[in-house]
């Protein structure tokens, strides 16, 4: 049983697939730190009154919407640039 299971690990990059999603969750804390202490602050400086974080419209709240955005956005931009130029991989071919 203990074989069946490491040849099925293996067999569908189950620990790649791990190793993948841990680095990525460390990735988004590095994004998440860089955009509320680096961008949004650059961004508070021009928004009169500078704090970002309680820009409404009446009731909603947009100021962690739009830094939860700006995180997407970096984060997103990351992954295009590490598939295109670190895999380099133009076609996914099934094996």
């Amino acid at each position: 049983m203990g074989k069946e299971f490491l040849a099925f690990l293996k067999q569908y990059g189950v620990i790649g697939l791990a190793i993948g999603v841990i680095i990525g969750g460390k990735a988004n804390a590095l994004v998440t730190a860089l955009v509320e202490n680096l961008i949004m602050p650059l961004i508070g400086l021009i928004i009169p009154g500078g704090d970002w974080r309680k820009l409404a419209i009446g009731p909603v709240t947009y100021g962690p919407i739009l830094g939860a955005l700006i995180d997407f956005v970096i984060v997103a931009f990351i992954i295009f640039w590490f598939a295109k130029k670190v895999l380099k991989e133009e076609t996914v071919e099934k094996k």
